[in-house]
């Protein structure tokens, strides 16, 4: 079988994949957030694994699958969301030049930076969540019908709950807001989890073209992103639409900066007695206060940077 029929083949195959766990996620389950996490797994696989064919492929099978087994408007979401960001991601991590061409060694390689991935990451997840925004009419309607459901599910589970006119309110305003910033955070959190995985998949298969990166030393935010929050949160303080689209940049690069954050506190504990304890006390008082969040993300705002990971051999193609 030659190298492009099993490019095809494999992106079939992993199309098919990433199809089925969103369509599995789609049904109501204690599992279904893990399915829909999972579903960009297969696409950067045969991306990173085989070739930019395998992976466009794979995005156009999976389109088809979830349109027939659904809808049109759940395909071309699925899409926005996660595959095309999944295959772009997997292209941006096998490109290579030559480290000459930035002061490096003769001979070597450098590969498309850590930090320039995680800003594309964030960007994708900012487009894609504007555009289905736009697509669906998110607005004050729009999550106020949600908050409603919300609400009539918690009366159903508690019958004392009777919230007033104005907590009600403030509800529904707090989550027009919140959800975008919410939903684009977790979102590049995702992705980024999924390339962590299936860059570790692809390797331990022993078809990986990129070196592994070392994540705490070269995960930092460069000062690109620090613009990008700066402009996020300036358009968050206007009213409508702009300020929504605001909230949602804030969101993905605030993340970005929150993951650098942490990656600075594994590099920097590195050799210390403690260090286990310290990150497992982080970690864990993030997940219960969300407060330490804060402390993360300035701490990945005051150290930005864009390392290089370099080997002595491999593809010769441009970044």
């Amino acid at each position: 079988m030659t190298q492009q029929s099993t490019s095809l083949l494999v992106g079939l195959l992993a199309g098919v994949s990433a199809a089925l766990l969103l369509v599995s996620a789609g049904s109501p389950s204690g599992i279904s957030f893990m399915l829909f996490a999972a579903a960009a797994l297969p696409i950067l696989i045969a991306g990173l694994g085989w070739s930019n064919l395998a992976s466009i492929l794979a995005v156009l099978a999976a389109m088809a699958v979830i349109g027939l087994a659904t809808t049109p408007q759940a395909a071309l979401v699925s899409t926005v969301t996660t595959l095309a960001p999944a295959a772009w991601i997997a292209h941006l991590s096998n490109l290579a030049r030559p480290a000459e061409e930035v002061g490096g060694p003769e001979g070597a390689i450098v590969w498309y930076p850590l930090s320039d991935i995680f800003v594309n990451i964030a960007l994708c997840v900012c487009v894609a969540l504007v555009a289905v925004g736009l697509a669906l009419g998110y607005g004050a309607d729009f999550v106020g019908e949600l908050v409603e459901i919300f609400v009539a599910t918690l009366k159903d589970s508690n019958t004392s709950y009777q919230p007033s006119a104005e907590g009600l309110a403030e509800m529904k305003q707090f989550f027009l807001y919140a959800l975008p910033a919410i939903q684009a955070a977790m979102w590049v959190l995702i992705l980024f989890a999924g390339w962590y995985v299936a860059s570790g998949i692809v390797r331990m298969s022993g078809r990986s073209k990129r070196s592994k990166d070392d994540i705490p030393s070269q995960l930092r935010m460069p000062r690109m992103g620090a613009l990008a929050l700066a402009a996020g949160v300036a358009l968050s303080f206007i009213d409508g639409g702009i300020g929504l689209i605001g909230w949602t940049i804030s969101g993905a690069f605030g993340m970005g900066f929150v993951a650098a954050g942490f990656a600075v506190a594994h590099h920097r504990t590195r050799g210390k007695p403690a260090r286990g304890l310290l990150l497992w006390v982080a970690y864990l008082a993030t997940v219960l206060f969300t407060v330490p969040l804060a402390f993360f993300l300035f701490l990945g705002l005051f150290d930005t940077a864009r390392s290089l990971t370099a080997t002595g051999s491999g593809p010769n193609s441009n970044t």
